[in-house]
């Protein structure tokens, strides 16, 4: 049986494992920087196997390392994020969560139990690859500063330093069984925007002795969107989007403030602090030119993603290899975000997709939704695939 054969029949004997682990974080979902137990679990499982390890990480982040021959040849990581977030579930399934009003809407549990399926296949073939591997357990993808930036700052890509860096992350638009690859720029630039506007409350039936930070805020809204749609180059994608207005006054009474939250996404650095200049001036200048005032805080959240493009080509063609050419895919750009990003600003880094959906069963809702689930066959390809491309990079 030669190596593929051997990782996928390894896949298959261990997706029971692998099936009921996944089954278990998803029961049991923890917030970002609060997944103790979730470590506690992972590190048991990698007891279990052998596989050194160390923990505390970011505090609940774990690095395992699985050497092989000659480990010192080449190291390349393997990254999972371990976090989930604060959305109720409505599936009805035995492995529903327990922890109500927490959920693992965005895959986490996916990525996690796939990792350690991962981790498990390499273990069990260390003869067959020279260098290391050096597997991420990441906390906190989904609450800035990102556990990905602290992990970093704590020195995870290096002691041993890393080459390079490989990710997955589910995709419910992907049918089940197949992966996408995108080289180059992939996914965005993420800002947080927290915008207060200060005005003179009072009557409604007397807005003459008011200064309405309601109208004010609705012209600032309006005017705001002006930025990408007149100011943005065609040729760079960008969103500006606002989902928290707080006014809290009303049928009859205007409040003194509102309070609004919103998201700034781009994927070039230049435009990106350009926009911060032109959103502030705008909201700032309207609401004093209407005698109010505005507080226009930007919290700047997760870099671009680009996935290296020799990286990502080797990648793409060996899941080619793994899977077969009908079961990859090319992936358009997207507006979402992730830290993962982070280490694609450090290493070259390659970030794909792993399909999870099966309209046939029902499995279509999309991620951060409180019905989104995965067919999960995905864990079998999810870890296998891994595991070849892990020892393919190594020999290169």
């Amino acid at each position: 049986m030669n190596l593929k054969e051997r990782i996928k029949s390894l896949a298959k004997e261990n997706f029971q494992e692998i099936k009921e682990s996944r089954e278990h974080l998803h029961a049991h979902p923890e917030l970002s920087f609060e997944e103790t137990e979730t470590a506690k679990f992972i590190s048991k499982k990698l007891n279990d196997w052998g596989i050194p390890h160390q923990t505390g990480i970011a505090d609940n982040g774990i690095v395992a390392l699985i050497k092989g021959e000659n480990p010192d040849k080449k190291i390349t990581a393997l990254r999972a994020d371990i976090d989930a977030l604060p959305i109720t579930e409505q599936n009805e399934v035995p492995y529903k969560s327990r922890n109500i009003g927490v959920m693992h809407a965005c895959g986490h549990d996916v990525h996690t139990s796939s990792l350690l399926g991962t981790a498990k296949i390499l273990n069990e073939l260390k003869e067959e690859f020279e260098g290391t591997l050096k597997l991420i357990f990441q906390p906190a993808e989904e609450k800035f500063p990102g556990g990905a930036s602290l992990m970093i700052k704590e020195g995870v890509l290096e002691n041993p330093a890393v080459e390079n860096i490989i990710g997955q992350h589910v995709m419910p638009l992907i049918p089940v069984g197949k992966v996408g690859f995108r080289s180059g720029m992939y996914m965005a630039s993420a800002d947080e925007l927290y915008v207060k506007v200060i005005g003179k409350g009072g009557h409604g039936a007397m807005p003459e002795m008011n200064v309405d930070p309601v109208i004010i805020t609705a012209h600032i809204l309006v005017a705001l969107q002006q930025i990408v749609s007149r100011h943005a180059s065609p040729k760079i994608p960008s969103v500006l989007s606002f989902g928290k207005v707080i006014a809290e006054g009303a049928t009859n009474v205007i409040p003194n403030e509102v309070y609004i939250e919103g998201t700034f996404r781009t994927l070039n650095e230049e435009w990106r602090a350009s926009a911060h200049k032109k959103m502030k001036k705008m909201a700032e200048g309207m609401a004093e030119s209407m005698g109010a005032k505005c507080e226009f805080e930007i919290k700047k959240g997760y870099p671009f993603l680009v996935n290296e493009p020799e990286l990502t080509e080797r990648t793409k063609q060996q899941a080619i290899d793994f899977l077969g050419k009908e079961n990859v895919v090319d992936l358009d750009l997207w507006l979402a975000a992730e830290d993962f990003a982070y280490y694609s600003q450090e290493k070259p880094a390659c970030f794909y997709r792993l399909g999870t959906r099966n309209e046939e069963k029902g499995i279509t809702s999309s991620v951060h939704t409180p019905t989104f689930d995965i067919d999960s066959s995905a864990l079998e390809t999810g870890m296998g695939l891994m595991a070849w491309l892990a020892i393919q990079e190594l020999k290169v």
